[in-house]
C-alpha cells in the first residue's frame, strides 16, 4: 500500500520542518476530488495510467536482488503524482499536476538515494499509455519505467543514483493482485480508502554501472499501484508496510496504520505460488515491534525506529521474524521515511525469505 500515500507527498511544494506534522495534508477530506468507493472494477491497461481527478497516486517498484557472489542488493524506484486542485489541468504551463520521484539502491557497501521534482504538462515527467498497442511509460527526465506492449510488463527500468546507473529488465511470472476487496483497500473504520493493486510476481535481471565496474544482478521484484484523495483518518499517525517474498513461493503484503489510541488498522494479502490470494484483516494479523534502534537521519540527528518485528498469521498458522539487512536505509527526502531491504526468518531463526519494509510518521 505502499505507498500508502506516502507522499502524500503532497507536501512537497510546502516548506516544512521536522517539528511540523508532515502527514497532516493526508488527513484532509479531499473535497472536490474524485472519491474512492467500493464496487468499482479495476480495468487494465487503463488503470496502469494516471488518474488526475484523484489527489494522489504512485507507481512503486522494489526489487530484492543478488550479485554473482550471492550478496544481497535492493532497489526502490517510485513516481508520485499530486493534483493541486480538483479540476484536472494536464497540459501546458497551467497544469496543476506535480510530480516527485524517489530512487534508492542498497548495496553491499551501504544505502544511497536521490529525489527529483517536476511539474506536469510540459513533458518533464508523467505517465502515458500510448501507441497502437498502448505501451506504458512512466518517466521523470532520464528516469524511466517503460513497457513494450499493452501490458505493464515486460518492461525496462532505467535510473541513476549518484554515479551509479541502474538498468533492470522486468518480467511478470504471475497475475496482478487486487488488494483489499477487488482493489478497494479500506484504510480506517471512518471510510478512508484507496484503489490498490500489486504485481508481486516479477523476475528481475540487469546490472549496475559505476565507473568502469559493472555488477550483474538478478532476483524478484514487487510493483504497487495506488491512488486516492484521502489517505489517512484524523487519528492515524503513519504506517508500517511489508512486502515479503517467502522461500516456499508465497508472497505476503501486510501494513498497519497507526492510531493514536493504539488500536491500529491492519490489512494485507496472502498470495499463493500460483497466484491465488486471500484478504487478511486485523483479526488474521499479529504484528509487533520487537526491537527499536537508533538510525542516523542526517545533520548529526538520530531517530529511534522499530527495525525488528514479529509477524504472525492466524490462518495459515505461520510466524516470522523480520529484521533489516542494514539499519541505515533512511530516505532523507522532503518527507523522510525508512525504506529498505529486510530479511525474513522462521521461529527457529532459519532463512524464510526476503522483502522490503517502509516506516513512516515517526517524526
Amino acid at each position: 500500500m505502499k505507498r500508502l500515500l506516502l507522499l502524500i507527498c503532497c507536501l512537497w511544494p510546502v516548506q516544512t520542518s521536522l517539528a511540523q506534522d508532515v502527514l497532516g495534508d493526508l488527513r484532509d477530506q479531499g473535497l472536490g476530488f474524485a472519491q474512492v468507493t467500493p464496487g468499482k472494477r479495476l480495468q487494465f491497461p487503463r488503470d496502469h495510467g494516471a488518474h488526475p481527478d484523484y489527489r494522489i497516486e504512485w507507481w512503486y517498484l522494489t526489487a530484492n536482488l543478488t550479485d554473482r557472489e550471492g550478496r544481497n542488493w535492493g532497489l526502490q524506484w517510485t513516481l508520485f503524482r499530486q493534483a493541486l486542485s480538483p479540476q484536472a489541468v494536464e497540459v501546458g504551463w497551467h497544469s496543476n499536476q506535480l510530480w516527485m520521484a524517489h530512487a534508492a539502491i542498497t548495496t553491499p557497501q551501504g544505502h544511497y538515494h536521490e529525489q527529483r521534482f517536476a511539474r506536469g504538462g510540459i513533458g518533464q515527467a508523467g505517465v502515458s499509455l500510448s501507441g497502437r498497442d498502448g505501451f506504458f511509460n512512466a518517466w521523470m527526465d532520464d528516469w524511466e519505467l517503460r513497457s513494450n506492449s499493452a501490458a505493464l510488463l515486460p518492461a525496462k527500468l532505467k535510473f541513476t543514483v549518484d554515479d551509479r546507473e541502474i538498468i533492470l529488465l522486468l518480467e511478470a511470472t504471475g497475475e496482478l493482485v487486487a488488494n483489499g476487496v477487488d482493489g478497494y483497500s479500506q484504510k480506517s473504520a471512518q471510510g478512508q480508502a484507496s484503489y490498490y493493486y500489486s504485481q508481486p510476481h516479477i523476475k528481475a535481471r540487469g546490472f549496475v554501472n559505476q565507473g568502469l565496474d559493472k555488477t550483474y544482478l538478478s532476483g524478484q521484484g514487487w510493483l504497487d499501484r495506488e491512488w486516492s484523495s484521502q489517505a489517512l483518518a484524523q487519528n492515524q499517525q503513519g504506517w508500517d508496510w511489508f512486502s515479503l517474498h517467502l522461500n516456499d513461493g508465497h508472497k505476503l503484503m501486510v501494513y498497519q496504520l497507526r492510531h493514536d489510541d493504539g488500536e491500529h488498522w491492519l490489512s494485507g494479502n496472502w498470495i499463493g505460488p500460483r497466484g491465488e490470494t486471500r484478504l487478511l484483516d486485523r483479526g488474521a494479523i499479529d504484528l509487533d515491534s520487537t526491537r527499536v534502534r537508533p538510525v542516523a537521519i542526517g545533520d548529526n540527528r538520530v531517530r529511534s525506529l522499530p527495525l525488528e518485528w514479529q509477524l504472525a498469521l492466524a490462518e495459515p498458522q505461520r510466524r516470522w521474524r523480520i529484521k533489516p539487512l542494514y539499519d541505515q536505509q533512511w530516505m532523507d527526502t522532503r518527507i523522510p521515511y525508512w525504506e529498505g531491504v529486510v530479511l525474513v526468518e522462521d521461529e527457529q531463526g532459519a532463512s524464510a525469505g526476503i522483502g522490503y519494509m517502509e516506516l513512516t510518521g515517526y517524526e
